[in-house]
Order: C-alpha cells, then structure tokens, then sequence
C-alpha cells in the first residue's frame, strides 16, 4: 500500500508579514520620540523613561518590553524594576549624538512615508505618485532644498543610510587602473572621501546642485580632505558631467523613468574614456526578481514618491547600458540588499 506524507501549512510567514506593520510602528515612534538617543546617555528605568518621554503608564511596559523582543533593547528586571539599555545596533545607529546615527531616514518613514503607503492600492490602479505632489502640493524636495537647515538634516540622513555601501565600494572596488573619479548626485561628499580614503591615488569629485556644494565642502574640510575632492556644483539634468575615469551615481536613477535613465547612463557613457567605468549604487533587484525583497519593495516606494521612478534588476542595467554602448556588465554585493552595478565603456 503506497503511503503519502504531507507537510504541514504554516499561516506563520502571513501573520508576521500582514501584521509586520505593528513592529514597524514601534521602532518608529521610538526613533521618533528620541528613546534611543536618551538611552544612549546610560540605562534608565522604565519609570524614568515614562517621566522624560511623556508616556502614559497604561502601554509602558508593553511598548519597552516590545522593543526588547524585536532587538531593539536591553532590560535587566521586569516591570517596575525593569532597567532598559540600547542593543548595540540600536546604540550605534540610532543614537543623534553618534556620528554614525541613520534614524534620519526612519524619521522621514515616520513622518512621511508611513501614512502615505496607506495609498499603496491607489498608486497601483493610477501609477500615480502618493505624496505631497497628489493634492498639487510642491515636491518634499522644493521644500527641503529650500531650507539650508532641512537640506543638511536630509542630506545627514542619507549619508547614513549609504555609508556602509560606500565603505565597502571605496575598499572593495579594483582602483588601481584608475586616477580620477566623479561622483554625479554626489550629495555630502561621503563616496568620494570613502574612495580616497581607501585609495589614496585618487582624485574625486563631488558633483551635486548648487545647494549642496556648502554642505559637501564642508564635509570635505572637516575630513581633511579638500584637496583630495573636488566639489562642483552643477544640475545632472542640464550639464555635462566632468571628465573622469570612474563616474558613480548613489540613489540617482531609481528616481527617474526609463527615458532619463538614458538620458543619464549617455551622458555618463559620454564623460568616461575608453575602459572607463561607470559604477551604480543600488538596491539592485536580482535577474530572477525573487530574491531581493527589499529592491522590490523600494521600487513600489517610487510609485509613491516618483511619478516615473523604478529600481531596477541587473537585467535591466545591462540593456539600459549596452543600449548606449557599454561593454562588459558585473555587479559587486556591498551590504544588506544593496550592491554596485558596474558597466565598462
């Protein structure tokens, strides 16, 4: 008699994911409320942490315990004699007085992106934009280059995200064939100072909208870099890039539609010599489109926040650049879901 085993259907993955916004929340509202950086200064009891944030008694212990669940803290005790430190991720990276500080960019999902993806099914059936721009309002982006302050909190923020890709790209990357290096959309100046501080026989430049230059020189001298990078101030839209060996793009074309990808690939193609390489750094979604959640799940945030913009697999890559006349494509794993896309003129 012929037996048949069966496997057993776990709901485990759709609860976690379908209810994944719970945790969401709570890390953001932490983040948000400033709870790590106050725990950056030492370890505080659930008492003191209710007094200095605020909080109602009734969810205390519920919304600090949480956080010890998901990783995010520390406690020794429980409840009313419950100490919380940061986790050491949580103390590095979410700490503003820590220079490594990236929760900029969970400030903004807070505050921005959160309510918007509410509008995820409608983005979907009109392949319209979600955010600010839907009621005629002006792009987040009129406003924060607009406001020096705003400008240099975001561009902060997106340095954070990016900094570990970029360390890894300035020591990973093969640079020993090349001088020079131009950074297009170069916002604070980080990839290039990561390159040269990492391969000291470069020569970098940072080149980003008039706006920006301050902040990136800024960045530069601090660094003791000025010499070594170069910031120029120019709109990737209207000018020719600068000359360079190597010319980078970080985030820049996911924001775009396919015909200023073009448009952008061409004039990095343009700007390169012959062996030239033209390195961009994304999520890039895997040729399968299976693996790389995280790339996927950007490309329906440009949905929200674009009216053309998409990130895109290395397929994708390899025909938008071979289209304008690069040659052998690669792609470098940097960290997490990010990696550099590289294409040879």
């Amino acid at each position: 008699m012929e037996t048949t085993s069966t496997t057993q259907v776990d709901p485990a993955k759709i609860m976690q994911v379908g209810t994944g916004f719970f945790a969401t929340k709570t890390l953001l509202t932490a983040v948000n409320m400033g709870l790590f950086t106050l725990l950056g200064q030492g370890q505080h009891s659930g008492e003191d942490i209710k007094e200095k944030l605020g909080l109602h008694p009734r969810s205390l212990y519920d919304f600090l315990d949480a956080l010890v669940a998901l990783g995010f803290l520390n406690r020794t005790g429980i409840k009313k004699t419950s100490v919380y430190s940061n986790a050491a991720d949580s103390d590095l990276f979410l700490d503003k007085n820590k220079p490594s500080y990236m929760g900029g960019i969970l400030e903004m999902a807070n505050n921005r992106l959160y309510p918007f993806w509410n509008n995820l099914e409608v983005g979907l059936k009109t392949g319209l934009p979600q955010n600010e721009t839907k009621n005629n309002g002006k792009s987040p982006f009129d406003a924060i280059y607009a406001d020096p302050a705003r400008l240099r909190e975001f561009i902060r923020a997106m340095t954070g995200v990016q900094m570990g890709n970029f360390i890894a790209f300035g020591k990973q990357f093969d640079f020993s064939n090349y001088k020079t290096l131009c950074d297009i959309g170069g916002s604070g100046g980080i990839l290039s100072a990561q390159v040269v501080i990492n391969n000291p026989h470069m020569e970098c430049t940072t080149f980003d909208l008039p706006a920006v230059s301050p902040i990136a020189q800024e960045n530069m001298d601090v660094m003791g870099l000025g010499e070594k990078v170069k910031v120029a101030a120019g709109d990737f839209f209207t000018d020719d890039f600068p000359k360079a060996d190597v010319i980078t793009m970080g985030n820049i074309l996911h924001d775009w539609g396919t015909a200023n990808k073009k448009m952008l690939i061409k004039k990095a193609y343009d700007a390169l010599p012959k062996g030239g390489a033209f390195v961009v750094i994304e999520n890039i979604i895997d040729a399968g489109r299976k693996k790389n959640a995280f790339g996927l799940l950007m490309s329906l945030n440009m949905l929200i926040e674009t009216p053309e913009g998409y990130d895109f697999s290395i397929s994708d890559f390899e025909e938008l650049t071979k289209e304008v006349g690069f040659g052998q494509i690669s792609i470098m794993p940097l960290t997490g879901p990010t990696s550099a896309a590289l294409a040879i003129k």
